[in-house]
């Protein structure tokens, strides 16, 4: 960067173009090689956390490929350091060589030439050779152009690995090393986004307009057809809880950490929230059916929001998969039109493809435990709630009480005097004034046809070990089994 700016203080792409441009331009006039393909910024600034512009306007002039950064996952412990790929710009993990801005002279380096030396020959940096098949290093000007300290600490380690190991050192071109890096280690391409202000150092390089208080505090994760969008119409009547803005392909969910969403990047995420003019009293949340059952959506959410808290609603298993069915119907798909439910929920390995992929969408979610045990590998108990999905539709007051309780919001928001049976529907709707009611839309609270005695003996049978887990983790959580469970539960004693 033209006067060693640090990229994350550019808000504006244009101005860090500019920068860029001129950095480039004194690279031109001094005959210094501008197409290596790759690129460092000041003391790691924009390249862990992200900061979007520096990406944008590195691949708009300089065309860069590679960069690296000590700061993916965290600084310390070095070992630790990992490669990520975003935007198509491949970051490498830059290890420490011992070397800062003030060792310039061997004789202040800190703990005396002794200590540099033991590092070299079997200690630190010896080690750091020996255990990372690719190895980049970095180091001041000041350190060359002294007493070439520099020079002397790599000569020197090169030399002890050559005479006490039988690996074969190599050098190679920045684009070629950071595809072997990844030849390597195909699993670190996909980036992990973590919560920038969990991390001191990653505070001091994330933007400086942006704020942990826009991400949110707690996520309705689902399951699908359970009645999250009833949640998330009764939680936005809260005067204290604030919702995420709509996604033009995707509605009231973001479903960030699910799919292609994810690889937009932590910046794309935090755009679907305001920032709270009085953070404290305000509880930004998403709600995101599809994240209950995906495997890498607990992991990927903990690392970003490790303090948020969980809501999740369950029904009947089996009810919950004739939903989603039946909701497929409507929405015309062609496998649930000229197919049966209980055909679909029989259908064997052996079906066709289609058949198979919406068996998997009608039961899989409902295997309950499974799911909810991956979730507690990362959250603790006192972070997850678990609503009553009979309870939330019969009796959404109660269960909005015991939803507040749990996220600890003061004042408790009345909701017995917001919300109305409305008999025409079979569901509560929202009063509004005048005593007249907003419900939900079209197709919500749709009545079914009932469900082919085949079909309900058939998932009796495919659930009842996985409500038997269920019923054990509910204990274990010290929560009651809801009464839909405990049906369930008794029928087969009978």
């Amino acid at each position: 960067m033209w006067g060693h700016t640090q990229p994350h203080l550019f808000n504006n792409v244009s101005h860090l173009e500019e920068e860029m441009r001129r950095n480039k331009q004194f690279a031109k006039d001094h005959r210094i090689p501008t197409d290596s393909g790759y690129s460092v910024a000041p003391h790691h600034s924009g390249v862990y956390p992200v900061h979007e512009p520096l990406y944008e306007a590195w691949k708009k002039v300089w065309n860069i490929r590679v960069t690296s950064t000590e700061e993916y996952p965290h600084l310390r412990p070095s070992r630790l350091r990992r490669g990520f790929i975003y935007k198509n710009i491949m970051v490498l993990p830059r290890q420490t060589c011992g070397l800062f801005t003030h060792t310039i002279f061997i004789d202040r380096y800190p703990g005396g030439r002794s200590k540099l030396d033991s590092s070299i020959r079997g200690g630190e940096l010896f080690q750091t050779f020996i255990f990372n098949p690719i190895n980049i290093f970095m180091t001041h000007l000041s350190n060359y152009g002294n007493d070439r300290l520099a020079l002397y600490t790599f000569e020197s380690v090169i030399k002890f690995v050559q005479c006490w190991t039988n690996l074969h050192l190599m050098t190679i071109p920045p684009l070629q090393l950071a595809e072997k890096y990844f030849q390597f280690f195909p699993q670190e391409k996909e980036p992990i986004w973590m919560n920038p202000c969990e991390d001191k150092r990653h505070r001091e390089l994330w933007g400086t307009n942006k704020s942990c208080e826009q991400l949110p505090r707690f996520l309705v994760i689902g399951p699908q057809k359970t009645g999250t969008t009833a949640l998330y119409t009764f939680l936005s009547m809260h005067p204290a809880i604030i919702s995420n803005y709509p996604s033009p392909e995707t509605f009231e969910e973001v479903q960030f950490f699910n799919g292609k969403n994810y690889y937009k990047g932590l910046d794309w995420y935090m755009s679907f929230f305001p920032v709270p003019e009085n953070s404290t009293a305000k509880f930004l949340f998403e709600k995101s059916a599809t994240y209950f059952e995906g495997e890498l959506i607990p992991m990927r959410a903990h690392a970003l929001l490790p303090r948020a808290k969980l809501v999740t609603i369950l029904v009947s298993p089996a009810k919950r998969a004739y939903s989603w069915y039946q909701h497929m119907r409507s929405h015309q798909d062609p496998v649930a039109l000229n197919n049966s439910f209980y055909a679909i929920v029989t259908a064997n390995d052996s079906s066709p493809k289609p058949l198979r992929e919406l068996r998997n969408r009608c039961l899989l979610p409902g295997t309950y435990a499974i799911h909810l045990e991956r979730w507690l590998n990362y959250y603790s108990t006192n972070q997850l709630l678990i609503l009553d999905g009979e309870q939330l539709r019969l009796d959404p007051v109660a269960a909005m009480m015991k939803l507040q309780r749990f996220l600890k919001i003061k004042p408790f928001f009345d909701y017995a005097s917001h919300l109305k049976y409305d008999p025409k529907k079979g569901f509560f709707c929202q009063v509004l004034k005048g005593d007249h009611t907003k419900c939900l839309g079209k197709g919500k609270g749709r009545q079914y046809p009932a469900m082919d005695p085949r079909a309900e003996k058939f998932l009796h049978t495919y659930y009842l070990s996985h409500n038997v887990a269920l019923s054990k983790l509910l204990g274990r959580l010290q929560q009651q089994n809801p009464e839909w469970l405990q049906r369930e539960l008794m029928s087969d004693t009978q």
